[in-house]
């Protein structure tokens, strides 16, 4: 191996992260690679390695984020972009690219080990060396996305076809379709022929299209024809030996692997078992597909690098990381993934003190998540914190006023230093009241809004600005209510309050939708919680409102819907991403009537409900 550094066209700059990369190439295995560097080699090493029909250029805005702090190395595979392309097939087999990258992290890093990231066919060379025994003294972490090892391929399809039950058939299927293509690259002539003839000249349309990749000048790569008709080598030379005739291919490097969510040719089954190869693994998921994840979503890729890295050379596990190892360590105990799916995540319930909120606390404990919970009475809080701790999951309680605009911001910001930007908000505080429209006073409309809709307000402006910035999804949960499209003279402050959560759970759907966010209106109907305990009533002397208040709690109590079956559906909604859950059969029967005949409904608004 050779190395030889070149300029990148002019004086070569000095600053720590060069707006143009210093290039030199390395000779390996009598194929020349370019490589290409930025920031300053003083600090730690970042290897990015490209996947297929990629070069270097896939990580530009990757390496400028990660160039602010780190040496970032990239380097144009073999084949691809200004490097050379072995003579045989054979060229291109997984050892020889393991050779390609230890040559090059050597060339660039010499005393210490290197950081690896890749994606696509990248990430599958870099298994390659990953599970190689020189990576223990030259790969200090590996980041992965999009490409796994194809020996562990091998033995997932194994482990699948000797018992194929109905999920494991159904995950064979499910990934046999993401990859349809492969079997394509197989087929003399036809791969190579349409990308000569058409489907290069369109690549970028094709990306925008079907990846939601925005068009930018230096993408595609002017090489990429040849690039991917040499490509295909990959595919020829390892695809089948590695599937068909598996190795044992452990290691001991740390590994992060984060999982695409919206992927069209990795299927997340793939990660399943990873554990047995990868113990030292942590996993994250991002709402990106296979390639908007490097070119529209970069710096969040490099930040969760930046973190990894970071921790991996001995600095305190953020607490969103943390908690991604921990997805692993839960599923393990509890004996599979699909009995905690909200392992390793955490979800922040308002209100949650007793009835609806206590019992969702509750319920994504008993799935393995860590609970944040806050009500404006304290010890009710803590009191479900501690009921959650009997369940397994961390829980941390807080007294919160959700009216509170800025208490609301101080609180998501002390949460998201202390336990991370939750996965899961679910906005259940609230206040009843009823009254009609001229007897409430401005007073109790205040209360109602303040709490019912401000609340919600400040908990998704808060939160759910931290969830975008975060860039790794989520899911927000609006408690609304029956009442939201079920119109009462007698409601008017109430049923107004749910009624625009509902609207402002469309508009924010809406709008987060692009990031990977979802977000859920959930309408109870009657539930047997303590909100009839604390309504209030208009017009009415304090012996007047404790006798309605007993009256109503006693009416709830006797149509005994518990707060555990709405917590149900809310946990439903989240799996799911359902927009809208009506829970009980009055709220399902009003949403019905609604749709069938509005006149019906706005004709009950004209009854006394509440007696």
């Amino acid at each position: 191996m050779t190395t030889t550094p070149e300029p990148a066209g002019g004086p070569t700059p000095r600053a720590p992260a060069e707006a143009e990369p210093r290039r030199r190439t390395v000779i390996c295995g009598g194929v020349a690679l370019a490589v290409y560097e930025q920031g300053d080699p003083a600090k730690p090493t970042v290897m990015l390695v490209h996947g297929y029909p990629d070069t270097h250029r896939v990580w530009d805005d990757v390496s400028a984020a990660l160039a602010e702090d780190h040496h970032v190395v990239r380097y144009d595979v073999r084949g691809a972009g200004r490097s050379g392309a072995p003579a045989r097939r054979a060229g291109y087999r997984l050892p020889q690219l393991a050779d390609d990258l230890f040559a090059v992290a050597d060339a660039v890093s010499p005393d210490r080990p290197v950081h690896l990231v890749a994606h696509d066919w990248g990430s599958i060379q870099s298994w390659e060396a990953v599970t190689d025994p020189r990576a223990a003294d030259r790969i200090a972490s590996y980041t992965t996305m999009s490409g796994p090892c194809l020996d562990h391929v091998g033995h997932w399809i194994r482990r699948r076809l000797t018992r194929p039950t109905p999920r494991h058939l159904g995950q064979l299927l499910a990934q046999g379709t993401h990859s349809w293509y492969i079997a394509a690259f197989h087929l003399p002539l036809l791969a190579p022929a349409v990308w000569r003839h058409g489907l290069a000249r369109c690549w970028d349309q094709v990306l925008h299209r079907i990846e939601d990749v925005t068009p930018r000048p230096g993408h595609p790569q002017p090489t990429l024809r040849d690039d991917a008709v040499r490509g295909i080598g990959l595919y020829r030379a390892n695809m089948l030996p590695r599937v068909l005739r598996p190795r044992q291919r452990p290691t001991e490097v740390p590994v992060q692997l984060v999982t695409l969510t919206k992927d069209h040719y990795v299927s997340p089954a793939l990660a399943e078992g990873l554990e047995q190869w990868a113990p030292n693994l942590w996993l994250r998921t991002l709402p990106a597909t296979h390639w908007s994840a490097l070119l529209e979503k970069g710096t969040t890729v490099a930040r969760m690098v930046r973190e990894f890295a970071a921790h991996t050379e001995g600095a305190a596990a953020p607490p969103g990381l943390d908690r991604s190892h921990r997805i692993r360590q839960t599923a393990r105990r509890a004996g599979k993934a699909g009995g905690r799916p909200f392992a390793g995540r955490l979800a922040v319930v308002t209100g949650a003190g007793s009835g609806i909120g206590r019992a969702t606390a509750l319920a994504f404990a008993e799935r393995g998540a860590d609970v944040v919970v806050c009500d404006i009475d304290l010890d009710a809080a803590e009191r479900t914190a501690e009921l959650v701790r009997l369940l397994g999951p961390a829980a941390h309680a807080y007294r919160l006023d959700v009216s509170d605009g800025p208490a609301m911001e101080a609180f998501a910001a002390e949460v998201a230093a202390g336990h991370g930007v939750p996965d899961i908000l679910v906005n259940n505080a609230g206040v009843g009241h009823s009254g009609t429209f001229l007897e409430t006073t401005e007073k109790e409309w205040q209360r109602v809004l303040d709490v019912n809709l401000w609340g919600v307000i400040h908990g998704c402006r808060a939160f759910g600005t931290r969830m975008a910035e975060r860039g790794e999804g989520g899911h927000i949960v609006n408690l609304a209510s029956a009442a939201a499209y079920l119109p009462s003279k007698v409601l008017a402050a109430y049923a107004t309050s749910k009624a625009a959560v509902s609207m402002l759970s469309d508009c924010l759907r809406a709008e987060l939708v692009d990031a990977g966010i979802g977000v859920s209106t959930i309408c109870p109907g009657i539930v047997n919680t303590n909100i009839t305990r604390t309504a209030t009533f208009s017009g009415l002397t304090p012996e007047q409102q404790a006798a309605k208040q007993a009256k109503f709690s006693g009416l709830y109590a006797k149509r005994n819907y518990p707060p555990e079956k709405v917590a149900e559906q809310i946990v439903h909604a989240v799996l799911h991403r359902r927009p809208v859950v009506p829970v009980t059969f009055e709220a399902k029967a009003a949403r019905l009537i609604g749709r069938i005949s509005p006149a019906l409904l706005r004709a009950t608004a004209r009854l006394n409900a509440t007696g």
